[in-house]
């Protein structure tokens, strides 16, 4: 009898399995290993305590998926993108990618670098269940060269880490007009794809690939 998983554990499911199937290895062994790990059992699959398989990341790879489409906005530099980087069988495009690698860059040396695909999966899942997945995201800040995180360190102390997450392309700070930050910041907890920060006097909600945690 196939086994049955929540929309949560699918989304996860299906992304390890794109890494797994499209040339991206390394990052599926990584999340595998840190979902299964015994003290971090974050897939809830149909019986309590039980983690998703191997088997069945690849029977969700197997269904169809919503395209990974993303219209993007970064209002510091004025750019614009909307670009599919997955189609509906799991395929990675990486012409695309490389689009976004480009968004993302940091602003203040222009300097870009490659973003973890499961940051870019966390943020599209989060826009699909946001509504249709052609909300227009507004990029706050992506790709962070390590000159310029010690320069926001020095003027704002604590608010910024040391080894942010930013600085290894697996974190993106974000806005969605027309939807309140804290539906946004609700949305991405339940998904429960990576770490949430939460930022209402400044407007926007920080989404992560590293383990899942809030703050």
């Amino acid at each position: 009898m196939k086994k049955l998983i929540s929309r949560r554990s699918f989304i996860k499911a299906a992304i390890v399995g794109t890494l797994l199937l499209f040339g991206k290895p390394a990052l599926a062994t990584e999340l595998i290993e840190e979902e299964s790990s015994p003290s971090n059992l974050l897939l809830d699959a149909a019986t309590p305590g039980e983690t998703i398989t191997r088997d069945l990341y690849e029977d969700a790879i197997k269904e169809n998926l919503p395209e990974g489409r993303l219209r993007l906005y970064r209002p510091r530099m004025g750019e614009k993108l909307d670009v599919t980087f997955r189609n509906s069988k799991g395929e990675y495009d990486e012409e695309a990618l490389k689009a976004i690698n480009h968004l993302f860059r940091c602003h203040h040396h222009d300097e870009e670098t490659e973003i973890d695909v499961r940051t870019i999966e966390f943020l599209n899942a989060v826009d699909k269940e946001l509504g249709k997945g052609d909300n227009l995201i507004h990029v706050v800040s992506g790709y962070r060269s390590k000159k310029y995180n010690d320069m926001l360190r020095k003027r704002m102390r604590r608010r910024v880490a040391k080894n942010s997450l930013h600085l290894y392309g697996k974190a993106v700070d974000i806005r969605i007009p027309g939807v309140a930050t804290k539906a946004l910041r609700r949305t991405a907890l339940e998904l429960e794809l990576g770490g949430v920060g939460y930022y209402p006097r400044a407007g926007f909600v920080h989404l992560d690939s590293g383990r899942v945690r809030r703050w």
